[in-house]
């Protein structure tokens, strides 16, 4: 890992490109329209980018589908496709720096997050998709015995993937690496707040022998650019990551133009449930608070709910006090730093007008808050005597405020746990087996875990329950939603 005086020489040194890639090349927005993308840890403006627009939309689904109906990339053998995005996560990985320092500096996340789990996270699931191209076979159904079926996947044509701002090139690969293996041709749109890395990928892609037209990215704004690849009738699937209420819309004008596949992976209101009789408390205080507050607490997943048996509540409080003091804000250059600062200005006034709701509904602040000064800083929250019936307990805030609520039975623990519009992660601690099962089977949640919080690899599938989305990420369930399935039927005359 270098020193922080070694980030800074490489940042001294970057040069920024802001504009979208099209067809194989950089090039600024139609109308030449552009928007600032800021250094939430400073407040600098970093460059200009390109904010395009229905204009450059229709230009790129073009392109995107001469190129798929030309079999650019769809008709390559599976080796051929295979061997091109090893190619880019090999490049992905050789660019680690100058990728880590561009995602830290757009999203105010530590360096060593972004250079140690993100950017090799990012590549490898281009590489693990890579694997998998040759390794995805069709099907024959059980017919009568005079007809031979066959079933295979196909791919859908093109995809538009809208991705977030806490990962961005991470989830952007959640989605480029299936699409992109089962043949389709990518557009991607990254957010307004984090667009440099996928912007940087462009060129990557590229070089690893990508053809020109099958991915594309189109930096800009969702109302902008986002709801026009959304309403274009030559787009045939959206996959996206992002807020619920942005995930209906993109339902809203998928059903109104030609009913493409809307993919979302939307909000979550984790629950983590602490039983008393578990036997490593610190162990289970430790990763409470790594849940919630990793990544400034800006995870979709991340364990905002702490229910903790009331027999245990106040000691345990104290265990994730104490833990949550490792997360203390730091500049996202320094290495050592475990805490960065939250995307803008504006997301740090929201979260602190959730603390505010909080107090005000009756819960008591037990540490954290503001962090005054240049930057968007917020030290780890701790909000005790939450009520599930409150805002705080209800909505996601995605930033480092966590909501403890006490219980007194297994049976209010699942209610509590299950009373939230949200499905997307649950976790429980204890030493039971009979129990860790039996609440795990009750939990209305896409991922539970079971003594550890947010463990998982590319082979498991990520999605949620109710409106925490659709579909999956990761492992060859997510091939399915970028592919159509096909059945041929032969009957055999003369069998």
């Amino acid at each position: 890992m270098n020193s922080q005086a070694q980030w800074m020489e490489l940042k001294a040194n970057l040069t920024l490109e802001g504009r979208a890639f099209i067809n194989g090349r950089y090039q600024g927005a139609a109308d030449g329209a552009v928007f600032e993308t800021i250094n939430p840890a400073t407040d600098e403006v970093l460059c200009t980018v390109a904010r395009c627009q229905a204009a450059d939309a229709d230009a790129a689904v073009e392109l995107a589908r001469a190129a798929f109906d030309k079999g650019l990339w769809q008709h390559q053998s599976p080796a051929q496709r295979k061997a091109v995005m090893l190619r880019l996560a090999d490049l992905m990985e050789e660019h680690t720096d100058t990728l880590a320092l561009l995602e830290t500096l757009d999203t105010g996340k530590p360096i060593s997050h972004s250079a140690g789990t993100d950017i090799p996270g990012a590549a490898g699931a281009i590489r693990w998709y890579a694997e998998a191209i040759d390794k995805a076979y069709g099907q024959v159904a059980t017919t009568e015995t005079n007809v031979h079926a066959f079933i295979k996947h196909e791919p859908i044509g093109v995809v538009a993937a809208v991705v977030p701002w806490n990962f961005p090139l991470w989830i952007a690969c959640w989605k480029l690496g299936p699409a992109l293996a089962a043949g389709n041709s990518v557009i991607l749109k990254p957010s307004e707040k984090s667009p440099l890395t996928a912007i940087y990928l462009g060129k990557l892609a590229q070089q690893a022998g990508v053809p020109d037209g099958v991915l594309q990215i189109l930096p800009g704004f969702g109302h902008e650019v986002g709801d026009a690849l959304a309403r274009h009738p030559d787009v045939d699937c959206i996959a996206f990551t992002g807020s619920t209420g942005v995930a209906r819309q993109l339902m809203i004008s998928a059903g109104e133009s030609n009913m493409k596949r809307v993919w979302a992976e939307a909000g979550g209101k984790n629950a983590n449930i602490v039983f008393a009789d578990y036997k490593n408390l610190d162990g289970a205080a430790e990763e409470a608070a790594a849940g919630c507050f990793y990544n400034q607490g800006e995870v979709c997943v991340a364990a905002t709910r702490l229910l903790v048996h009331e027999s245990i509540r106040e000691a345990f409080i104290q265990k994730v006090i104490a833990a949550a003091a490792r997360f203390t804000p730091q500049d996202p250059l320094n290495p050592d730093s475990s805490m960065g600062a939250l995307i803008d200005q504006g997301h740090k006034a929201k979260v602190l007008a959730y603390l505010q709701k909080g107090l005000e509904a009756g819960a008591t602040l037990r540490c954290g808050g503001d962090v005054e000064g240049p930057g968007a800083f917020v030290r780890p929250m701790i909000l005790d005597d939450v009520d599930n019936t409150m805002a705080v307990a209800r909505e996601e805030i995605f930033g480092p405020l966590l909501c403890v609520i006490g219980f007194e039975t297994e049976a209010e623990a699942i209610a509590i746990a299950n009373d939230s519009p949200y499905g997307l992660g649950a976790a429980l601690w204890s030493s039971d087996l009979d129990r860790a099962h039996r609440v795990a089977r009750q939990l209305k949640a896409g991922s539970v875990w079971i003594n550890n919080y947010n463990e998982g690899d590319m082979t498991v599938p990520f999605g949620g329950y109710k409106q925490s989305g659709n579909g999956r990420d990761k492992s060859l369930h997510a091939l399915e939603k970028f592919t159509e399935v096909k059945t041929t039927w032969l009957r055999l005359e003369s069998y």
